[in-house]
């Protein structure tokens, strides 16, 4: 039952006056309407039934002013006694007795349910003003102690078609700001990394550069070297080990940065392609015995005069020549032919494709003559010989042909394959034939290159001209050289800055086979040193280190020719060898055994090749043939010179002397074997005087002596002399000083000396000390 005032507030009709103040601030004010007429309560209540609930947007069916205040004004006045609804967002329904019965019903039913968690949050979406299409109806009981159910109703369209529109409060929605902090990192603690400072070296180092580059001074190296049992001095090299090793120490790391020459030389796009690969002329060196008229035969191949410009008529250098014939170009090397120029003429022959052996029809075959067939036999070059002089009276070409037959030098016109021309010089007869056979040998030979490739080829001659500096005749074998191109020569090295033919031309390029001269090099080259074209100075200066390594293990003796001890070392690994040797004896009888009983001991593992045999002492020329060959000089009954010796050891060439034949058999079959023994040497220590001799039961005689040079000691062997003559060789059995064991006694002091398994020592005798030193043979 509604009370007293609610009828006066239903009685007096309202209407709620808005004014926006703000855009979020609305002014509402209530105001009185006319009472309705009979004939608008009579049609209303005639339209909604009783029994049917109808929801109306009124502020007149409002229960409290508080409702009245917050609903929109309705034209359609609501009668009293019917439930009052209010709409703003969600819609407050005051139940009447029948709606009050059905919900106890259901209260009745069971226990009311637990809301959803969508429930919930569809009811903060409502609170914030959202969602019109959703409403939720509050029943309220008029027992203020009741429990007030809310449930969600969906409104039929025809009401909301009714319904006036609300205008909604603005409400801004308070955003939650997101959190832009960020978490911090701890600091860490980074402890650096200890550095070794790096030492590159290449395969060997000196201590002096050692202590330049440790910035430790010489005497603690050199005693750290001692500690480890090394000897060396300031300037001697020592190994990379052991310098790594001390480096080690100091803390500091050495890195080894030698190269191989032959990866500097390696161009990952050079490539030789066979459409590349042409014809080449082919590089004739003329050879032949002083005077026999080899420069006079090229000067008339040349149409030149060449020989009024050397000194006495004779070749002081080695030219190079280029000639071109109505078939095609050929390149002359003219070698010295005397012995001053030996050395020249062995690295003339490496550098050849064909020798042309000039001999004298007139003189025959001389010692130098012979040489040069060696040469040219060593560096396996076809040999075409020019019987010169047959224009003189006396010349006889048959005995020239006689005589090279004994050389294995057969003509081919008594079925050998040695071309013979005669030919003169003077009359030019016969030179036409001799450069066809000379191109007809050169086709067979096949000589080809690739021009497109990095230039390579040979050093002919150099030398230093005060104008020009370092000046080199070259001759290239591969690829092409020009001007601006970086080369190595030896331990020489530069840009080429000019380049001229052999009459002075000046030249851009030059193409296989071609002799230049040039400028541009740091430093005079050796002849017969092999040039090759580099990409520029830091690869040359790479080269030049690599080799400069080599070179002083060589000279420290690290590197050597052939040897005897080098053979018995490579037959012990198993590889086969060619042993060749050079024979000198004091007669030709000897030196034809000794050849015939050297070649007996080959066998199919060890191959044995006389390059030379001859007649006299050992010279350089011998020599400088070992070198170029890689051979063995070996003289029996003879000894090399003062020169010889020399030249040995510039060029590493290992020179023995025998006396007897059979030694020399034992040692070349001993090596052949691998059994070559050691060398032995006695070292004498010192001499001693016997002045007393005491006799010691059980132990024997006693020599009281006294030390009169050197010194003696007590593993030394002892040789006893009286009235110098050898009595006894033998061992110390003891030395004592007083009653003292001792290691040794030195001059000027007295002693005590017992010689094993020997009782017949006196008064007076002298006894020597001695030792022996074994030493790996070696040639």
């Amino acid at each position: 039952m509604t009370t007293n005032s609610e009828k006066e507030t239903h009685d007096v009709k309202t209407e709620v006056v808005e004014k926006r103040l703000k855009p979020t601030l609305i002014r509402r004010r209530a105001s009185a309407l006319p009472p309705p007429s009979e004939a608008e309560q009579s049609a209303e209540t005639t339209s909604v039934p009783k029994q049917e609930q109808t929801v109306v947007s009124s502020a007149s069916a409002l229960s409290s002013p508080e409702q009245r205040a917050t609903t929109t004004p309705s034209s359609t006045p609501a009668k009293t006694g019917e439930p009052k609804i209010g709409l703003v967002g969600h819609i407050n329904l005051v139940s009447t007795d029948a709606t009050r019965e059905d919900w106890k019903e259901k209260l009745q039913r069971g226990p009311k349910r637990r809301r959803s968690r969508d429930e919930l949050e569809m009811e903060n979406i409502l609170r914030a003003g959202g969602l019109k299409q959703y409403a939720t109806i509050n029943v309220v009981e008029e027992d203020p102690s009741s429990e007030v159910v809310e449930e969600a109703v969906v409104v039929p369209e025809e009401v909301v078609e009714t319904a006036p529109s609300v205008e909604r409060v603005f409400q801004p929605i308070a955003r939650r700001k997101k959190s832009t902090r960020k978490g911090f990192k701890k600091t860490e603690i980074t402890e650096p990394k200890a550095i070794k400072k790096v030492i590159r070296i290449a395969e060997a180092m000196s201590v002096s550069e050692l202590s330049q580059a440790t910035g430790k001074k010489v005497s603690e190296l050199m005693k750290r070297l001692v500690d480890l049992g090394i000897m060396v001095t300031v300037n001697q090299r020592i190994e990379f080990e052991v310098a790594s090793m001390i480096a080690e120490e100091l803390g500091y790391k050495i890195e080894q940065t030698a190269l191989k020459e032959e990866d500097l030389l390696t161009l990952p796009l050079e490539k030789i392609l066979q459409e590349n690969i042409k014809p080449r002329a082919p590089v004739v060196t003329v050879m032949g015995h002083v005077d026999h008229g080899k420069t006079s035969l090229l000067d008339a191949i040349r149409k030149t005069n060449v020989v009024e410009g050397e000194a006495g008529g004779i070749t002081q250098h080695i030219g190079a020549y280029e000639v071109s014939i109505p078939k095609g170009k050929l390149t002359f090397l003219d070698t010295p032919g005397h012995e001053a120029f030996t050395s020249m003429r062995a690295r003339g022959a490496k550098v050849t494709d064909i020798v042309v052996l000039v001999v004298a029809a007139d003189d025959g075959i001389m010692p130098q003559t012979v040489e040069a067939i060696h040469h040219a036999k060593a560096a396996e070059v076809p040999i075409i010989v020019a019987i010169n002089k047959i224009d003189k009276p006396g010349a006889q070409p048959e005995r020239v042909k006689q005589a090279l037959t004994e050389h294995e030098l057969v003509p081919e016109e008594w079925g050998g394959d040695v071309i013979c021309i005669p030919t003169s010089a003077k009359t030019k007869e016969g030179v036409e034939k001799l450069l066809e056979m000379i191109l007809l040998q050169a086709e067979v030979l096949e000589l080809k290159a690739d021009p497109t490739i990095r230039p390579k080829g040979v050093v002919v001659e150099a030398r230093l001209d005060k104008g020009r500096g370092p000046v080199a005749t070259l001759i290239v074998q591969e690829g092409t050289l020009r001007v601006g191109d970086f080369i190595v020569c030896g331990f020489a090295y530069g840009k080429i800055r000019a380049m001229t033919d052999a009459t002075g031309k000046v030249m851009k390029e030059a193409l296989p086979s071609q002799p230049v001269e040039i400028q541009g090099l740091s430093s005079v080259p050796d002849a017969g040193d092999e040039f090759v074209g580099v990409l520029g100075e830091k690869e040359a200066r790479q080269i030049i280190d690599v080799r400069e390594v080599k070179e002083r293990k060589k000279s420290s003796g690290d590197l050597s020719t052939t040897s005897l001890e080098d053979l018995q070392r490579e037959l012990a690994a198993g590889e086969t060898k060619e042993l060749v040797l050079v024979i000198k004896a004091d007669v030709h009888g000897s030196a034809e055994a000794v050849a015939d009983s050297l070649l007996k001991l080959q066998t199919d593992i060890v191959k044995v090749k006389v390059l030379h045999k001859g007649v006299g002492g050992i010279t350089e020329n011998d020599v400088m043939l070992a070198s170029a060959s890689n051979a063995i000089v070996l003289g029996f009954n003879v000894k090399p010179d003062s020169k010889a010796k020399a030249a040995a050891e510039r060029e590493r060439v290992e020179i023995r002397s025998y006396r007897i034949i059979y030694e020399m058999i034992d040692d070349i079959r001993k090596a052949m074997e691998g059994l070559l023994a050691p060398e032995e040497s006695e070292k004498s220590l010192g001499t001693i005087e016997v002045r007393e001799v005491f006799k010691i039961t059980k132990v024997g005689q006693i020599a009281g002596c006294y030390v009169t040079s050197g010194k003696i000691t007590r593993n030394a062997l002892v040789r006893l002399l009286r009235d110098q003559v050898v009595v006894y060789e033998g061992k110390i059995s003891s030395l004592k000083r007083f009653k003292d064991d001792a290691r040794e006694v030195t001059e000027g002091y007295e002693c005590g000396i017992g010689i094993e398994n020997f009782n017949d020592i006196k008064v007076g005798d002298i006894i020597e000390a001695y030792v022996i030193e074994k030493k790996a043979a070696s040639l």
